[in-house]
This record gives structure tokens, C-alpha cells and sequence, in this order.
């Protein structure tokens, strides 16, 4: 069976603020902060995923010319550069391919645009999308994962849309809605760190709290994507990570990749990759159905 084309999409400026390919504090001592784009580039040579998918491209959205982007990637730039820090290794390869040639930007350019232009915000948004379209396409992507992507995704994953249930996510958090540890959103890991000390922002803006049933746990899920946030059907998940109430965030996001993210991302690339449609596989299914985890209550 031939491998299924994977496609990569990242926000550079969400990798950066983990601290992704350097050495953090943890705890009096240095660890290091791998990616899930490096872990998924060392599991494509050394499991069996590898002969599953072969990785076609790794596409970012940040927006050179943009301050707010420029100063998230203050310290390193919109591009590799041998010069500068970077998001993985600059040797790391997958499957024979430099990473660092295998990067596509495809900048989500209307974000510069003030909130309140509502009309040229929608329209710059579905370029963007058209624009990341032609990519894929190009890329001939069966598959795509997503991974820190600070775009809502809207008219490629809609029913009936080329990549409808062929895009997926991998959030550090459990997105099951019905879960006692469900942490949706982009601030997930800041979640479970107020979860853990028995509170709950309630206004993310304003930081305004409320009193909440102490939540010491949390983990990561490989979902499909939709149109709403983190709400997709749930491939895989796991609840794997103990939080400590004294983790800095940056502690427990390197906690919760190694302990819970990296393998739901393995296990559900795992699980997808027999039901995904090749060229020349024409009785594949559209998708892997049923949510799955490996241990607890959900």
C-alpha cells in the first residue's frame, strides 16, 4: 500500500513561545524542549509510521511583515538561518530530507488588519485559505496535521470541502467536551495550571477567576478539525500528565509533550493511517471513526 502524503502546518510564533529546539529551566536543571514536528520527524525513521506516511511539507503561517509576528520571532526569524536559534535541529531530517528545505510560508497576512474592518478581515481570511489550499494541493497532501496553529480553520474543513476529515489536530489538552479534565483553547496549558490550584479564569482578558474542584491531571488529543475550536471528533487521547501546582508553564508543556502529546500524536497517526483515501487506494475510507484512549476516564 502506498504511503500517505502528510503535510505539516505549524505557527512558528507558537513554537518559539515553547521554547521549541532550545534547553528550558526545569525544576534546577536543563531539559530539553523537542517539538511534536521533531519527534513526529525521528518516529517517521525509527516506527513503523514511517511506513505509513511520508512527510510532503511542513507550512507556516507568520506574517513577516507584521510587528506583532516579528517580535514573537525576534529570536528566530521567519526562516532557518544558521545564525539563529532554530525550531528543530538543523540536521534533522526525516526520511532522508533536510526539515529545513521542506518549509512553505503561507502568511496569514489579513491578521494585520484592524478587528473592526469585519469585511476585509473575512475576505483576507478566505484567501488565506485558498492560498493554503493551493499548497496542499501542490504538496499532493493526503493528510495534514495540525500542530500550534493560531488560525481558525473554516472553509477547508467544511463538509464537502477537499480536506473535510483529512485535516487533525494535536492539542495539548483532552477536548472530549463531557471530560472532567477537558481543556480546549488556546490557553490549555495555562488552564490545567489554574486547574490544578482549584481555579478557573472565566475572562481571559481581565484574568477574572472563579473557585473550582481541584483538577491534578492533564493530557493531549489527536482530533479531527472543524469549524469550531478543538471541538473535532477525538481520534486518540491520552491522560497522562500529573501536574505539579509549582510547574511554570513552560515545566509542564515539556511534561505534557513527553508524557501525553507525543504519543497521542503516534498512536492516532497510527490509528488514521489505514482509513485515509490514496490515489490508488479507492475503497479506503474517509476517516477513522470512535474516540479512543489509552488509560483513565475521560
Amino acid at each position: 500500500m502506498p504511503k500517505a502524503k502528510l503535510v505539516y502546518i505549524l505557527s512558528l510564533r507558537n513554537a518559539a513561545a515553547d521554547k521549541a529546539g532550545q534547553h528550558i529551566d526545569f525544576k534546577g536543571e536543563q531539559r530539553y524542549m523537542k517539538s511534536p514536528l521533531e519527534y513526529l520527524a525521528e518516529a517517521l525513521d525509527t516506527t513503523p509510521l514511517g511506513d505509513d506516511y511520508s512527510l510532503e511539507g511542513i507550512v507556516y503561517d507568520d506574517d513577516a511583515q507584521s510587528p506583532r509576528d516579528q517580535a514573537a520571532l525576534k529570536d528566530y526569524g521567519f526562516a532557518w538561518h544558521p545564525e539563529r536559534k532554530w525550531i528543530f535541529p538543523k540536521d534533522l531530517r526525516a526520511q532522508g530530507r533536510l526539515l529545513r528545505d521542506m518549509l512553505h510560508p503561507v502568511p496569514s497576512a489579513y491578521r494585520r488588519l484592524p478587528l473592526d474592518a469585519k469585511a476585509e478581515r473575512a475576505a483576507g481570511k478566505s484567501a488565506f485559505e485558498r492560498a493554503l489550499l493551493d499548497k496542499l494541493l501542490t504538496l499532493q497532501a493526503d493528510a495534514v496535521v495540525l500542530d500550534g496553529l493560531l488560525v481558525i480553520l473554516d472553509e477547508l474543513v467544511r463538509p464537502g470541502a477537499h480536506f473535510h476529515r483529512k485535516i487533525v489536530n494535536i492539542h495539548p489538552g483532552i477536548t472530549r467536551i463531557e471530560s472532567p479534565y477537558e481543556r480546549r483553547g488556546a490557553c490549555a496549558t495555562l488552564d490545567a495550571l489554574h486547574g490544578v490550584r482549584g481555579q478557573k479564569v472565566t475572562n481571559w482578558t481581565t484574568m477574572e477567576k472563579t473557585t473550582v474542584p481541584t483538577v491534578r491531571k492533564t493530557g493531549a488529543s489527536l482530533h479531527y478539525v472543524d469549524n469550531g475550536i478543538d471541538s473535532g471528533e477525538v481520534i486518540f487521547d491520552v491522560l497522562g500528565t500529573d501536574i505539579d501546582p509549582e510547574d511554570t508553564i513552560l515545566e509542564l508543556r515539556w511534561n505534557n509533550f513527553n508524557r501525553s502529546l507525543f504519543p497521542a500524536m503516534h498512536q492516532g497517526l497510527a490509528l488514521l493511517a489505514p482509513h485515509i483515501r490514496r490515489p490508488s487506494d479507492a475503497h479506503g475510507a474517509h476517516g477513522a471513526h470512535g474516540a479512543h484512549n489509552t488509560q483513565g476516564d475521560l
